[in-house]
């Protein structure tokens, strides 16, 4: 059986729960339950502290799991990213006391103060800094002010925490992180593992796009593709009504108003949008 693990707690738990569930997996109804196997599809899920899929994935005893970008590269293992999910999305960055300037060329010689020592020491080598990593667990944040750090390193979603705490982001942002799917690093891909890929590409693909329908005269048709150009091409059907035919294509969920009203605009009617549940492409 394949095994795959998934977080046990924390941001991604729950949606991690939700993409594999409407992937087409069982998933647990106790949160206290550890392993679930699922006879149908062939897979065993382990549920597992989300800093330690990477390890347990790098070291070949699982052959996937479901993590976040910044902790795989915080953990140093043996294994890669081979897909992105698409929810859990946070930023890393610097963040010091306000009312100074910083500059990334300030933190040479400080204190930083992080619960993410392996990502920090990964970028200080690519920024060419030498400085002091202070290793902690969590709320990073109060570690300036009780005099541990004169600065930080920290996953920031809105920044209020930071506020809170009288520091400021500088700098440009050190990772963007999302959930991803990974495997041990140079690892054959079995079977069952294609299968888990092209089913969580299907659900991303699904929940990023939708389909639009509309009719739209012959004579715009060129336009009004140029509008909807879809994926690959989009799909045109003749009308009874002369000299009129029906465009369906893809488009982006969070630019579906958008397109409405410029094929509005350009003559369009009868324009329809559709959620997709699933899809391969």
């Amino acid at each position: 059986m394949l095994r795959i693990a998934v977080p046990n707690k924390g941001s991604l738990a729950d949606s991690s729960i939700a993409i594999l569930k409407e992937s087409g997996y069982r998933q647990r109804t106790d949160s206290r339950d550890l392993v679930l196997i699922d006879p149908d599809n062939s897979v065993e899920f382990y549920y597992l502290r989300p800093r330690d899929i990477a390890v347990y994935v790098g070291s070949g005893e699982l052959e996937a799991g479901v993590t976040g970008r910044d902790l795989l590269i915080d953990s140093a293992a043996d294994a890669e990213e081979i897909l992105s999910l698409d929810f859990g999305g946070s930023t890393f960055r610097f963040a010091a006391p306000v009312g100074k300037d910083w500059k990334v060329g300030d933190i040479s010689g400080k204190r930083v103060a992080t619960a993410y020592p392996g990502l920090v020491e990964h970028s200080f080598k690519q920024l060419g800094i030498s400085a002091k990593i202070v290793r902690l667990d969590g709320a990073v944040e109060s570690s300036v002010r009780l005099g541990v750090a004169d600065m930080i390193a920290d996953v920031v979603s809105t920044g209020n925490t930071l506020r809170q705490a009288g520091l400021q982001t500088f700098g440009d942002p050190l990772l963007t992180s999302e959930a991803v799917l990974i495997k041990r690093s140079g690892a054959p891909m079995p079977d069952g593992l294609e299968v888990l890929v092209r089913r969580l590409q299907g659900v991303v693909t699904a929940r990023r796009y939708v389909l639009l329908d509309y009719y739209v005269p012959k004579s715009l048709v060129e336009k009004a593709c140029a509008i909807t150009p879809g994926l690959e091409s989009p799909t045109i059907s003749p009308l009874q009504k002369e000299d009129w035919v029906a465009v369906r294509a893809m488009v982006l969920r969070k630019e579906t108003n958008a397109v409405m009203d410029e094929l509005w605009a350009l003559g369009a009617r009868g324009i329809l949008v559709t959620d997709i549940h699933a899809c391969r492409l």
